[in-house]
């Protein structure tokens, strides 16, 4: 009978040559497998989510932004308050800049029918926010509606330190018409004072100026 077995040899090379490229490529395509398991997925990508027009409309009315109204009429009370305020301003900013913001008409000392002006103790205008060409003019003897120099009773009450004084003047809200107002004024220092006041309607002919302490 005829050898064989060289059959059988080539046989088992010819089977381990084709299994080992299988295996390679099985062992290939297993790592690539794996390799794509385990890559993290990639971050999601964050939209900023837009303010909705409602609140965007709410956002741009804030308070901050929109303009307050000024009232239109003001009492006593509010108007001595509202002069002790400008006094502690002045003299906790100093003459320079106090007069430079009660001359302002846009400033924080010029609210609806209250506003503040300064003089010093000649009868010079040294701030007025509504009159800024009176200001470097003496007032010491100009005339109320009435003809009473109404600057010399402000002065005289000033000198004692605060008061209050009643005059004829008109009013640039009701069509300058002429109107009883009372004005009150404090001192700063020993070289000028502020003042403020309201009206209290039309002025009768009968209509007197008078001073008093505080």
């Amino acid at each position: 009978m005829k050898d064989l077995s060289f059959l059988r040899d080539n046989n088992s090379g010819m089977t381990l040559n084709y299994r080992t490229p299988v295996i390679a490529g099985i062992l290939i395509m297993v790592f690539l497998f794996g390799a794509g398991c385990t890559q993290s997925s990639p971050a999601p990508v964050q939209t900023e989510t837009p303010v909705p027009t409602s609140v965007a409309a709410v956002m741009e009315t804030t308070p901050a932004a929109a303009a307050t109204v000024a009232p239109q009429t003001a009492t006593k009370e509010e108007m001595v308050a509202f002069v002790q305020e400008a006094v502690a301003y002045a003299r906790q900013n100093g003459k320079e800049k106090a007069l430079a913001e009660f001359s302002n008409r846009n400033g924080s000392f010029f609210r609806g029918v209250l506003y503040i002006y300064a003089y010093d103790y000649n009868g010079t205008t040294i701030a007025h926010p509504v009159n800024p060409e009176k200001i470097g003019v003496n007032r010491l003897q100009e005339p109320d509606a009435e003809g009473t120099w109404f600057i010399t009773n402000l002065r005289e009450a000033a000198y004692n330190g605060t008061g209050f004084t009643t005059y004829t003047y008109i009013n640039p809200v009701h069509n300058n018409t002429v109107e009883k107002k009372l004005g009150y004024v404090m001192k700063v220092d020993e070289t000028w004072w502020l003042g403020s006041g309201i009206y209290s309607g039309p002025a009768n002919a009968t209509a007197t100026v008078t001073a008093t302490n505080s």
